[in-house]
């Protein structure tokens, strides 16, 4: 079965990055590779954790014009990764543009999965109103953009999983919901304000989490990554 938890590579050089998966033996993972590793490494850090068979979730959301997305997004498919993303809030029109991008980049049949980023989970109310001019409640506004994604014909969305029932009874389970802001019971929150455990993440329905520092940063990496399938899984 497809591990439906993804690690986040939060890391600045491809030696880190190796290091890390050298702990996992004879194990197939899925592992989130962000800007912070992709501007740092490039397109090579890809094909060597493609190499190693691990799943990639590409993480470098973009957020331009509809004709610059499309375009970029060609170029990320060449890569052949198993997700990529945009931001919500460049719009339907750009949205379809990186479909598109996809659609005519992609390596065979395959086409990597595409989700939109709604309100990252940094974001609180008070930012949207204070700093963005965003007055509309948090939960509506991810709503409103989760359904643009969906009209836009993309796989899914980012967002908390304090948003994910609610996405999913109004956009139905087959809707990707991809969730950030995970965190072992006794982990620090660091920057990230709407975050819950992988149990309550499942059980606020969930479809994928990403776990960074909880795996990244702990004792025994491997134990915290069981763990985390555990509580998903519920194994």
């Amino acid at each position: 079965m497809k591990s439906n938890v993804c690690i986040a590579l939060d890391f600045q050089t491809k030696q880190e990055v190796l290091d890390f998966l050298d702990q996992f033996t004879n194990e197939s993972l899925y592992v989130k590779v962000g800007m912070e590793l992709f501007y740092g490494e490039g397109a090579s850090i890809v094909e060597e954790i493609k190499k190693r068979g691990h799943r990639i979730f590409l993480d470098l959301k973009l957020h331009d014009i509809p004709n610059t997305v499309k375009q970029a997004m060609k170029q990320l498919a060449k890569l052949d990764v198993d997700l990529v993303n945009v931001h919500a809030s460049g719009g339907i029109a750009m949205m379809k543009a990186a479909l598109e991008g996809l659609e005519e980049g992609k390596i065979g049949a395959h086409r990597p999965k595409i989700i939109a980023v709604t309100c990252l989970t940094s974001l609180d109310q008070d930012v949207l109103d204070h700093q963005l001019l965003i007055h509309e409640p948090l939960n509506d506004v991810v709503l409103k953009w989760a359904s643009n994604a969906k009209e836009a014909g993309l796989d899914g969305v980012v967002c908390s999983p304090l948003e994910s029932k609610l996405i999913h009874d109004h956009l139905g389970l087959d809707f990707m919901t991809v969730t950030p802001g995970i965190r072992l019971a006794g982990s620090s929150v660091n920057d990230q304000k709407r975050v819950t455990t992988p149990a309550l993440a499942k059980e606020l329905t969930s479809t994928e989490i990403v776990v960074g520092r909880s795996i990244t940063k702990a004792d025994d990496p491997v134990a915290a990554y069981h763990q985390c399938l555990k509580e998903f899984q519920g194994e």
